[in-house]
Formats: C-alpha cells, structure tokens, sequence
C-alpha cells in the first residue's frame, strides 16, 4: 500500500512538473505565431500598396478583391472548424497565408492614411491589446458571460456594417468604429483567458497542444486586426 502511495505521489509531482513546464513553451508560441502573423501582414501590406501593379490590380478588378476576401473567410472557418483533421503544418500554412492575404486586402489603407498615422495608431493598439490581454491572463473571475455578451454585439455590428453599406451614413461609421474598440477590448481580455485556461490542460507539447495554440495566435491576430482598423477609423489622419 505505501509502495503504491509512494508512486502516485511519484507520478503526481511528475505530471505536475510536465504542466509546468507544457504550459509557458505553448503560451510562448501563442504570441510568437501572432507576432509573426502580424509582421508578415504589415510587410505584406506596405509591399503591396507601394507596388502600383499591384494595388492598381486590387482597386479595379473587383473579382480580385472580392476574390480575396472569400479566401480570407474560407481559410478562417477552415483552420477554425477543422483543426483536428489538419496537420499542424498544414493548419501553420494556412495560418501564414491568411495573413499574406489579409496583408493585400489591408494595404488599401496605405492609400488612405497618412503613414505617420497608420504607425502611431499601431502603437495604440499595441498597448491596449498588451494591456488588456495581461487583465485577462490575470483575471480571477469568470469572463465567460462577458464573452457571450461581447459575441453578439459584434454579430451586431457585422450587420450593421453590411447595412451601411448602403446607406453609407458617416455617423453611424463612427459609432460603430467607437462600439468596435469597446468590443475588441473585451474579446482580448476574454480571449486571453480562455487561451490561458485551455492551455493550462496540456500535459505535453505535442502536436494536438501545439494545434490550440496555434488557434488561440489566430484568435489574437484577428482581436488585434479588428482592433487596430477601428482605432485607425477614429484616430487616422487621411491623406
């Protein structure tokens, strides 16, 4: 009997030991494939919007830019509902090229925004996302009614969005921009902490775990992306 205690107190420090030590390597490379999801968008972006064949081709074949778009949402949903089924490398490529692509669609703003703008509302967001991703990695309390809340008012905004289109009310783009920020702010901290709890559950650094994390950096991507564009509708200086 005190044998069998003796190896189960054994194995209990060890499997503790091994969550320790799975947690922050995964944590790590959440922020580290976000980071790199970033830089490729912003590179990919500057390069595009300097190149005038290219821009010139997003800006008047509308096949091309719509085209993009549809590819944009295809691989999100498809990294999203079948990271089980994809290899990592595979869900990795993905991953990186959807951020190529989005870098495309977002180069039009070089055309928009003054580049001293664009870099200041970076640093903005930058540091409200830091900020708010440490309130939710640190939060003691549940944020899951707050997440619940915050999905359906961006499924309101999305609607709203595509409403205004049509109309294409200036006020109501400014609205929208300012309910975006307070929207994207929450879904950071919420975000962050269901990452961290999700996580927290892995025992090793394989590849199912590396997979999670891979989705949570796309999880951030997107937050920060959002983000940054609404603040950059508030805060930019247009050209």
């Amino acid at each position: 009997m005190e044998n069998q205690e003796f190896h189960y107190q054994r194995n209990y420090k060890e499997k503790s030991i091994e969550l320790s030590e799975a947690f922050p390597v995964l944590m790590r490379k959440v922020y580290v494939w976000m980071a790199l999801a970033l830089l490729i968008t912003g590179l990919t972006a500057y390069y595009v919007a300097t190149s005038p064949l290219l821009i010139g081709a997003i800006l008047t074949n509308r096949v091309l830019f719509y085209g993009l778009i549809i590819a944009e949402l295809a691989l999100v949903i498809g990294v999203s509902a079948a990271i089980n089924r994809l290899s990592l490398l595979t869900a990795t490529l993905m991953f990186l090229l959807y951020s190529v692509i989005n870098g495309a669609t977002l180069s039009i703003i070089f055309l928009i925004y003054q580049l001293s703008s664009i870099a200041t509302v970076f640093f903005i967001t930058a540091g409200t996302f830091g900020t708010m991703a440490v309130i939710g990695y640190t939060a003691k309390k549940d944020l899951s009614s707050m997440g619940r809340i915050l999905f359906m008012a961006l499924i309101g905004i999305i609607i709203a969005t595509v409403v205004n289109i049509f109309i294409k009310s200036g006020g109501l783009t400014m609205i929208l921009s300012y309910i975006g920020v307070l929207v994207f702010v929450g879904l950071t901290a919420y975000d962050s902490q269901k990452i961290k709890q999700m996580l927290l559950q892995a025992t090793d650094v394989d590849e199912g775990t590396k997979k999670v994390a891979l989705l949570g950096a796309l999880t951030l991507y997107l937050d920060f992306v959002n983000l940054f564009l609404y603040l950059l509708r508030i805060f930019g200086r247009r050209r």
